[in-house]
């Protein structure tokens, strides 16, 4: 089952990230009760990501990019913040999803600003740093 989590985290991820757009989509066109659902689903699997992540590096620990060079910078640089961001995102989403669930949608809005770019990058650079760290 190890081998296959890189994957299945970033298949998660990826997933996350279409939901958050179709999201933003929705409520931009006021369908504010699929863009709950849609919403809720992305914050689940976005846990269903963090859970497999946790599961694989417990059992693998951290595993090295391999390539030098300017590449490793690229890398390293989309990893770093990648993962200064990714520990935020889980506070700001729960904040987030709280106040729309209770229906504090002038305090929802503003945090949603944050959070939808936040959240957004941290799913979309996993999906990459996925790619560098086990296709190049």
């Amino acid at each position: 089952m190890t081998p296959i989590l890189p994957s299945i985290n970033a298949l998660l991820n990826a997933t996350a990230a279409v939901l958050l757009v179709w999201g933003y989509t929705l409520i931009r066109r006021k369908r504010i009760q699929q863009h709950r659902k849609v919403m809720t689903a992305a914050f689940v699997t976005s846990c269903l990501f963090l859970v497999c992540y946790i599961v694989y590096h417990v059992q693998v620990g951290s595993v090295r990019f391999q390539h030098e060079g300017a590449i490793r910078t690229v890398y390293l640089s989309i990893l770093g913040t990648h993962t200064i961001l990714a520990a935020i995102v889980p506070v700001l989403a729960i904040i987030t999803l709280r106040r729309g669930l209770a229906a504090r949608y002038d305090k929802h809005r503003k945090i949603a600003r944050w959070t939808l770019p936040i959240w957004l990058y941290v799913s979309v650079t996993g999906v990459v740093v996925y790619l560098m760290l086990y296709h190049l």
